[in-house]
């Protein structure tokens, strides 16, 4: 198992401040999501930035990053399955 990555970064430092909700972007994502019928988790605190990661086996590392740079940013399906198929297992 690779040890290089030993911290991943949390909610304090991934947060989104009070006035985020007045972002434009953040608006036409929660409508384009409303009126695509959203019916998911709706829980939580509201301000914690969430962000999709695919990690290589062994040495390879960090295949793809995607961190939300405001609420409703969402990492590209394709983007995913391309890094997934990166991925060399380790013998």
């Amino acid at each position: 198992m690779c040890t290089r990555f030993k911290h991943f970064y949390g909610p304090l430092q991934r947060k989104m401040g009070g006035l985020g909700f007045v972002r434009l972007g953040v608006w036409q994502n929660f409508m384009r999501a409303w009126r695509s019928g959203y019916q998911g988790n709706m829980n939580g605190e509201g301000f914690i930035l969430g962000g999709v990661f695919v990690i290589g086996a062994g040495d390879q590392g960090i295949l793809l990053e995607h961190r939300e740079k405001e609420f409703g940013n969402k990492v590209e399906t394709a983007d995913v399955l391309a890094a997934v198929k990166k991925i060399v297992p380790v013998k």
